[in-house]
């Protein structure tokens, strides 16, 4: 009777130590592992919605894309220690959806809606080449990690690999039955990772052999469209955002899903492993960042302000600044570091 008596205790302090939990607290043990709550510690204003943002590989300048239909898309590039504009970039006929920077720092290259992708001094804000060759708009762009191949996403179901120094198109990707959405090369630049879909449908994602142009794993998981993919550092994981509202970790050797966490109340938008693979920052519609740990699974910091869906989020080289971009034409600047400086 005694020992009965004990156990309904028991089981009474855990239903209400759960219950008790902080939102967005997860138990580790014996501890409760609460995330923190950060507020921006700088801002870049806009005079339309902000589709995307990339950090020069320095550190020291950020290039952000805004205008999307009916406006017509346009790139500033800001000077991060200053918050003073460096070079302003206009050249597409459509609104921006991509913009990046090369390995070395001195190109950009952006993508638009104009169905067109361009390569820009980083300097001189001077138009070097585009890219013409997709029937759709297009969505996503990123370079192979020695900058001599551009990879761009489309919505006409196709990824195209484009050499930088011709401008010539190498190879079209094809095997997807809807828009694709995103792109990301692995570390060591042998495969490429997209993802895409269609309203009410499964998302895709795929891993693909750059070198012989062939699809090499279908990862089946997302019931939404695929938004956004990233690669971790080491080039073992997959990190991917959807339209279902999950953020999902795959095994990209073998296609398997390692986890699934779930805390935003609206669409991914946009996902972004740190430089040490440790975390991943997800951007959604709820118009808020989360920061998770890729080990645990745990959601660490959650960081508010903006005030429309966030679209773009990426982190700063050495890891301590996240930078996020959001339909109410800002982009912001948080303190990524779990540990705060005293």
């Amino acid at each position: 009777m005694i020992s009965s008596v004990k156990l309904l205790l028991s089981l009474v302090s855990l239903g209400l130590s759960t219950l008790l939990m902080p939102p967005g607290a997860t138990a580790r043990g014996d501890e409760t592992v609460t995330p923190t709550r950060r507020r921006p510690t700088s801002e870049f204003k806009h005079e339309h919605r902000v589709v995307c943002v990339s950090f020069s590989p320095d550190g020291k300048t950020l290039a952000s894309g805004w205008g999307s239909f009916p406006h017509i898309g346009q790139v500033t590039v800001w000077d991060i220690a200053t918050g003073k504009e460096r070079v302003y970039l206009t050249g597409h006929t459509g609104g921006l959806t991509a913009v990046t920077f090369s390995p070395d720092g001195r190109t950009l290259a952006t993508a638009s809606e104009d169905k067109m992708v361009k390569l820009w001094d980083s300097v001189t804000g001077k138009e070097t080449a585009t890219f013409k060759g997709h029937t759709e708009w297009v969505k996503s762009i990123c370079f192979s990690p020695d900058g001599k191949t551009l990879a761009t996403a489309s919505e006409d179901k196709t990824v195209k690999l484009w050499d930088i120094a011709t401008g010539q198109e190498r190879v079209t990707l094809k095997g997807h039955s809807f828009a694709v959405e995103t792109v990301a090369f692995t570390a060591d630049g042998e495969r490429l990772i997209s993802g895409g879909g269609s309203s009410a449908r499964p998302g895709e994602l795929k891993v693909w052999d750059v070198a012989k142009g062939k699809e090499l794993l279908a990862l089946k998981g997302h019931l939404g469209t695929v938004e956004s993919v990233a690669v971790s550092p080491d080039g073992k994981t997959i990190g991917s955002a959807s339209a279902d509202g999950t953020v999902k970790l795959w095994d990209i050797a073998t296609g398997k899903e390692k986890a699934s966490v779930k805390g935003h109340k609206g669409e991914v938008s946009s996902v972004a492993f740190s430089p040490d693979g440790k975390m991943l920052a997800s951007g959604s519609w709820d118009s808020t960042i989360k920061l998770w740990d890729v080990v645990t699974g745990e959601e660490r910091a959650v960081f508010e302000g903006h005030t429309d869906r966030i679209w773009s989020v990426k982190f700063s080289p050495d890891g301590k600044t996240i930078a996020s971009g959001s339909f109410d034409g800002t982009v912001k600047l948080w303190d990524a570091r779990l540990e705060q400086p005293k």
